[in-house]
C-alpha cells in the first residue's frame, strides 16, 4: 500500500503551527502566550502546545515575566537567535570586512582584516576562517553556530559546471570550482555574490530603491558595474556576468571625453579619477588614493568633476538603459557618494541631452558599505529560513 502524505495530519499542523509562532517571536521579540493567540489565531491550549515543542528544540526560551491577571505573571517567550547564524563579507583587493549575522538582522560589530598586496601570501581558506573567528568574538557568538557564508566583491562566479571566478581582486583564491573548494574545506556554505548585486538587494530593501518596481542601479568606484532589479529579483545573465559594463568599449562621442578611454572603466573608473586629480595638481599613488584625495577636494574640483562626470557617466550607461529602459537609475560606489546628488542631477540631465531617453536618476541612499549592507540583508533572510525549517521539517508516513 501506497505511503499516505503527511499534509493535514497532527505532526504536519504541529510543525506548521511551531512555524508561525516561531516567525511571530521573530517578528515581534519577547510575547506572552494571550499575545500570541492574538497574532497567530490559534487557542491557548495550542498556542501552550507550541511553546513546550519549541522550547524543547531548543529554538526559544522563556525571558522573564510580565504581569497578567490578578496575582499572577504570564511568561514572556523569546526565540533564541544565536544559532544558526551566518557571516556577511565584502571584500575589496586591500581589505576584508565582516559581521555575523542572525535571524533578525542585529546590527554586530564589523571587523575589518587588512590583505596582503602579495598575491603568494593569500589564502582564501584560512582568509575566511580568520573572518569567522574574529568576527564571532567581535559579536559574542559560537563560530561554529556560523553556517552559511555570503561573500560580496567586484567579478562573479560562472553558475556552469566549473564554477569559474571571474575577479581580479582576489588573487591567490581558487579559480575552478571555487565554491566547491571552500565549503570543503570550511564545513559550510559559501555563497559568492557580485559586489554591485549585493549593493542593489541593498537599495531593495532600504534605500533609493525601495519604492519601485524596477530599477537599474551603477556602481562607481576602482571599477564600473551595473545591477538590473525587477521586483526584488536580480538579473545575473545566464552565466552570471550580467551588468559588467565596464569592459564595454566606448562609442566615438565618448571616447571624444578623454582620449585616453577605450573602455567605460577608462572612461569612469578608478584609473579616470586618478587621470582627473593630476588635472588638478593631485598625484595619487593609485585610484583608490585618487578617489579619497577627490573626497577631501576643494568646492571647485569637486564642482569641475560633477560636471565632467556627469558627462562620462550619461554616456557610459547608454547601452544599459537602451537594452533595459529602467524607470529609475541609481548611482552608488565611492566615486557616486562623492558626487551626491548632484552628480545624479547632472547625469539626469546630460542623458536627457545626448539621447531619447528619460530615467530619473537617483544618489544612493545606503551610503555606508552598501556591499556588506547588501549581504547581510541577503543572509538574514537565509538564515531565518534555515532557523523556521527547524521546527517545519514534514514527516511522511
Amino acid at each position: 500500500m501506497a505511503g499516505r502524505s503527511a499534509t493535514g495530519t497532527p505532526s504536519w499542523l504541529g510543525a506548521v503551527n511551531d512555524r508561525v509562532g516561531l516567525s511571530a517571536l521573530l517578528d515581534h521579540g519577547p510575547l506572552t502566550r494571550n499575545r500570541i493567540c492574538e497574532i497567530v489565531g490559534v487557542s491557548k491550549p495550542t498556542a501552550s502546545l507550541m511553546m513546550t515543542r519549541l522550547l524543547a528544540a531548543g529554538v526559544i526560551e522563556e525571558r522573564g515575566t510580565v504581569a497578567g491577571s490578578p496575582g499572577r505573571n504570564a511568561a514572556l517567550y523569546a526565540a533564541r537567535i544565536d544559532r544558526p547564524l551566518g557571516l556577511a563579507i565584502s571584500l575589496d583587493a586591500a581589505e576584508l570586512r565582516a559581521t555575523i549575522v542572525d535571524a533578525v538582522g542585529t546590527a554586530h560589530p564589523v571587523v575589518r582584516t587588512a590583505l596582503p598586496v602579495d598575491p603568494a601570501e593569500r589564502d582564501a581558506v584560512a582568509e575566511l576562517r580568520t573572518a569567522i573567528a574574529e568576527a564571532s568574538e567581535a559579536a559574542c557568538t559560537d563560530p561554529d553556530a556560523v553556517h552559511t557564508l555570503v561573500i560580496g566583491t567586484a567579478g562573479y562566479v560562472d553558475p556552469g559546471g566549473s564554477g569559474e571566478l571571474f575577479t581580479e581582486t582576489l588573487p591567490g583564491w581558487p579559480v575552478k570550482h571555487v565554491r566547491r573548494t571552500l565549503e570543503e574545506a570550511l564545513g559550510r556554505t559559501v555563497l559568492i555574490e557580485n559586489d554591485v548585486n549585493l549593493a542593489a538587494v541593498a537599495e531593495r530593501a532600504s534605500g533609493a530603491g525601495a519604492d519601485g518596481d524596477v530599477f537599474a542601479l551603477v556602481w562607481l568606484g576602482n571599477g564600473v558595474g551595473a545591477s538590473f532589479d525587477v521586483a526584488g529579483d536580480l538579473h545575473r545573465g545566464s552565466f552570471g556576468g550580467a551588468g559588467e559594463i565596464g569592459f564595454l568599449p566606448l562609442s566615438a562621442e565618448a571616447r571624444a571625453l578623454d582620449p585616453e578611454a577605450t573602455t567605460v572603466q577608462d572612461l569612469a573608473g578608478g584609473y579616470a579619477v586618478e587621470r582627473f586629480m593630476r588635472t588638478a595638481g593631485v598625484v595619487a599613488a593609485d585610484d583608490h588614493a585618487a578617489i579619497a584625495a577627490l573626497a577631501d577636494a576643494g568646492p571647485e574640483v569637486r564642482a569641475r568633476f560633477v560636471a565632467e562626470w556627469s558627462e562620462r557617466v550619461a554616456h557610459a550607461v547608454l547601452p544599459l538603459i537602451a537594452t533595459l529602459d529602467p524607470a529609475r537609475l541609481v548611482l552608488t560606489g565611492p566615486t557616486a557618494a562623492i558626487g551626491g546628488a548632484e552628480l545624479a542631477a547632472g547625469v539626469e540631465s546630460a542623458i536627457r541631452r545626448i539621447s531619447r531617453w528619460y530615467p530619473a536618476v537617483v544618489a544612493t541612499e545606503v551610503p555606508n558599505d552598501p556591499v556588506l549592507e547588501g549581504a547581510r540583508t541577503y543572509l538574514r533572510q537565509r538564515v531565518r529560513d534555515e532557523l523556521l525549517d527547524t521546527v517545519a521539517s514534514l514527516a511522511v508516513h
